[in-house]
């Protein structure tokens, strides 16, 4: 199973980016998918969150500016960024409950490779 993301690049304050996040591999179910951010010298948090039926939640900070999304069919997560500021410079991580059944259900938390997003002043 992998995750890979992609989308990342140089914007400037006040501009958008779209994130993308592929799920692939031999697995049955995606439950919930997350975007998360690691800037220099911080701890990595949570942006963005979306459960398999289509709930959502925010990190503060990005309320009203991303947007989250997924396409289950195409095990597909996206963040729309809008209006970025300099302080959502960071490389941004995928992340998902990815499950497998081999005679029992497994759920395990797969990352992705993480996408750098830089956002000038």
């Amino acid at each position: 199973v992998q995750l890979q993301a992609s989308g990342g690049g140089l914007v400037q304050a006040g501009g958008s980016l779209r994130l993308s996040c592929a799920a692939s591999g031999a697995f049955f179910s995606i439950n919930d998918m997350g975007w998360y951010r690691q800037a220099p010298g911080k701890r990595r948090e949570l942006v963005a969150a979306i459960t398999s039926g289509g709930q959502t939640n925010y990190a503060d900070s990005v309320k009203g500016r991303f947007t989250i999304s997924r396409d289950n069919a195409k095990r597909m997560a996206y963040l729309q960024m809008n209006s970025l500021k300099p302080e959502d410079t960071a490389v941004y991580y995928c992340n998902a409950e990815i499950v497998i059944i081999i005679n029992a259900r497994y759920e395990y938390p797969y990352w992705g490779q993480g996408t750098l997003v830089t956002v000038s002043s």
